[in-house]
Order: structure tokens, then C-alpha cells, then sequence
């Protein structure tokens, strides 16, 4: 059993809403430290994170984009409807724009910060998860802080490679910890040519790594509320990640 809870997360420009999941007892439970796709905090999410901590790990997801809003940002049709995501998007896009790499940087400050200070939580380094979105900014979460996240699985990200000067991909020289990259077939936020500029920048700096494609999968294809959902390719998920969990942070 476990118990999800909605806490907030002090940082240097406001509050952070996120989910708060642990396992019911006393712990010491390793951390995990999960980053929201853009359509943000929701049942989903809750879900899937009270699924890793059935598995004995205390998971925190926070509302990056706390700066901009809380609470809901999308409607059950603007998940599931294509048309109507557009309009989503329209709202959600200058809210992904304020995300800069140092805002991410600062704030996984605090995230770690914050689920550090948690009773029941293991001291020592955490394991990150993102999905989409959430993909590249735990990949830049784990650049800035090598030394407190031990590895990172992220799923589906979009615009991990980019041709700006403080494109995520650069600076994986600076990861220690293990890093699975797991992309979708059919993304255009992610596409083969910018894939293998990805592994080029993780095999030059010598990066522990894997990156494989799960084919006939959408991006967004652990999303279960959504029209991109692929049931296939969201088992495979779990299968991996549980993977990189069992191999970074063992529970005893």
C-alpha cells in the first residue's frame, strides 16, 4: 500500500505543487524524482508514480511549470482529442519556454532538497524519471546535479537534441550515473537523425548508457489518458525501468 499526498516545494522563485507517494512504514525508502510531461500533474501521473512506490521507492513528482500555473492545465478532451490539442499546446508552449536550463538546474535543487528532508526517505542519491518533456529536463537535472542523482530513464522526450549552444545532448559528459533512453518510433520531436546526434554525444563522452527505440510507439506512449497510448509499448516501459531501478537503487 502506499499514500500519495499533495505537498509544496519551496524554491527561489515560489512554490512547487507535487505529488508526494510513499510506501506505507517507516522506510527508509531510496528516492525517486519524476518529471511531469507537459500536459502536467493529474491522475495519470499519480498513478504511475504510486506504481513505482508499490515497488518500495518514495517518488516525488513536482508541477514544473509552478511559475506559470497550477492546478489542472488540460481537459480530459484536450487529452484525447488531437484537434483539440492544439489549443492546449497554445497554452502550454511559453510555459515550457520559461524552463531554462538553469531554472531546471536550480529547481532539482530543491526537489532533491525537499524529498531529502522527507521522513522515510534513504539519504544518499535518487533515481530520476521523465516522460516526454520531463525526458529532457531530468536529463538536465542529472548534468547539473551528477553527484545526487544516480541515474536517469526517461521515455518519449522531445527536443533532447537541438542545434542551440545549451542543447541538453551537450553536456552528458557531465553525467557519472547510468542513463536509458528509451525513444518513440514515430516522433517528431525526436527524430532518427536526432537520435544518433544523441548517442554520438554519449559515446564521445563515454557515457554508460543504453538508447533503443520502441518501434510503432507514439510519442507520448506511456500516456494512458491520451490518444498516443500504446499499451505494448507502456509494459515495455515498466519492464525498464524497473530495470534501472533495481540495478541504481536496490530495495532490500
Amino acid at each position: 500500500m502506499t499514500t500519495t499526498t499533495t505537498v509544496h516545494v519551496p524554491t527561489a522563485d515560489g512554490t512547487a505543487e507535487a505529488y508526494l507517494v510513499k510506501p506505507d512504514g517507516d522506510g527508509p525508502f531510496p528516492g525517486v524524482l519524476m518529471f511531469m510531461d507537459a500536459f502536467g500533474l493529474r491522475l495519470r501521473l499519480a498513478e504511475m508514480a504510486e506504481r513505482i512506490a508499490d515497488r518500495g521507492y518514495a517518488v516525488l513528482v513536482p508541477n514544473l511549470f509552478y511559475r506559470s500555473a497550477s492546478g489542472p492545465l488540460v481537459t480530459a478532451d484536450e487529452l484525447t482529442d488531437p484537434e483539440k490539442r492544439g489549443a492546449a499546446f497554445g497554452r502550454l508552449g511559453p510555459m515550457m519556454h520559461v524552463l531554462t536550463p538553469e531554472r531546471i538546474a536550480a529547481d532539482s535543487g530543491y526537489y532533491l532538497d525537499f524529498l531529502a528532508a522527507q521522513p522515510g526517505v534513504a539519504a544518499g542519491p535518487v533515481v530520476a524519471v521523465g516522460y516526454c518533456m520531463g525526458g529532457r529536463n531530468a536529463l538536465r537535472a542529472i548534468e547539473a546535479h551528477p553527484d545526487r542523482i544516480k541515474a536517469l530513464a526517461s521515455f518519449h522526450a522531445g527536443g533532447v537534441v537541438t542545434d542551440d549552444p545549451d542543447s541538453a545532448h551537450l553536456a552528458v559528459g557531465n553525467v557519472t550515473g547510468e542513463l536509458y533512453f528509451a525513444h518513440a518510433d514515430h516522433d517528431r520531436s525526436n527524430t532518427p537523425e536526432q537520435i544518433k546526434a544523441l548517442e554520438a554525444a554519449l559515446d564521445e563522452a563515454g557515457a554508460n548508457y543504453t538508447s533503443e527505440v520502441y518501434e510503432d510507439a507514439p510519442h507520448g506512449f506511456t500516456m494512458s489518458d491520451t490518444s498516443s497510448y500504446n499499451a505494448e509499448a507502456e509494459q515495455r516501459h515498466w519492464v525498464n525501468l524497473f530495470a534501472v531501478l533495481d540495478r541504481n537503487l536496490p530495495v532490500s
